[in-house]
């Protein structure tokens, strides 16, 4: 077991002047040839590995998991035989599950400091990967490592920058946001919860965070920015056939629940529920489209040309 990290200093860490790249080396990884200009990959803090992924993750029936409130946000995956649930007070603290299944693998993921849960298919030229916490950063945002090449992995952009597998892509997975209570009720009986058991002494009900995710303050530069909406207002994006597009929650809030809109030629739907607060995006068949739920200034800097729904 490690020791228990006192949160204040897991926060002194991401805190500490970010440095750009001297070289072609940072936190042990080679960025020559990156795709994004090496000055712009920061240290977020901690080491490579200080926040340490899930590897190994060992799941439960709610009924036996008391740390969680009912309104606690949950990342969701419905797998062909059972719902998983990833609560964020886990996910704060340790940001990838490489999670395994009879059917497959899936990669979950979480930047704090983006809002970003974002999950992918871990299979890449035929082979599974795995991942980890490079401790690196670009435009605010998780850049993740895989353990078999080494590759550096933009989360948001789900596409390596830098190594031997630079400018390939993970495929995305749509997942859900849920409160722990709204999940239990949709799922009944078929759902499993990550639990608590990860092999560290964390506190899961305290967010190293603070008051991030309301303060206009981000903690490191990114190359776009936009003042249209407070920095940490809530955004469900998606990107399809070379447009981009934005839903900010306060236009779905005025908007309705239901939303009928087109991106790139197709037809799609959003369902917003402002208890969460979420939104699903679906196709015109009702299929769950793995759409991005995003701080703005997050959507923003991967995507300064992005489409912006506003609520007549």
């Amino acid at each position: 077991m490690n020791p228990l990290i006192n949160p204040l200093v897991f926060l002194a860490g991401l805190l500490l002047v970010a440095q750009p790249a001297m070289a072609d080396r940072k936190n042990g990884f080679d960025l020559s040839g990156a795709l994004v200009p090496a000055s712009e990959i920061l240290r977020g803090g901690p080491p490579r590995d200080g926040i340490p992924s899930i590897n190994e993750p060992v799941f439960q029936p709610p009924g036996n998991e008391p740390l969680w409130r009912k309104n606690d946000l949950m990342l969701t995956f419905d797998a062909s035989e059972s719902s998983f649930a990833y609560p964020v007070g886990i996910l704060n603290w340790h940001e990838i599950v490489n999670h395994r299944l009879d059917e497959g693998s899936v990669l979950i993921t979480f930047c704090p400091l983006c809002g970003t849960g974002m999950a992918f298919d871990p299979v890449v030229e035929g082979r599974t990967l795995t991942f980890g916490v490079s401790g690196l950063l670009y435009n605010s945002d998780l850049l993740m490592y895989d353990h078999q090449t080494e590759s550096l992995w933009s989360q948001i952009d789900g596409r390596a920058i830098s190594g031997p597998l630079v400018g390939k892509k993970l495929k995305p997975v749509a997942i859900r946001h849920e409160l722990w209570r709204g999940w239990q009720e949709r799922v009944g009986k078929n759902g499993l919860v990550l639990s608590t058991d990860t092999g560290h002494r964390r506190n899961y009900r305290l967010s190293p965070y603070g008051d991030y995710d309301h303060s206009e303050r981000l903690y490191f530069p990114v190359t776009h920015a936009s003042r249209k909406y407070h920095p940490k207002t809530w955004v469900l994006g998606w990107s399809y056939n070379g447009e981009s597009k934005a839903w900010p929650f306060p236009e779905l809030a005025d908007h309705g629940a239901v939303l009928e809109d087109q991106i790139g030629g197709k037809a799609v739907t959003l369902h917003y529920d402002p208890d969460v607060p979420s939104a699903e995006l679906r196709d015109e068949y009702g299929t769950l489209l793995p759409a991005t739920r995003a701080f703005w200034f997050a959507w923003y800097t991967f995507h300064p040309d992005t489409d912006v729904f506003e609520a007549e």
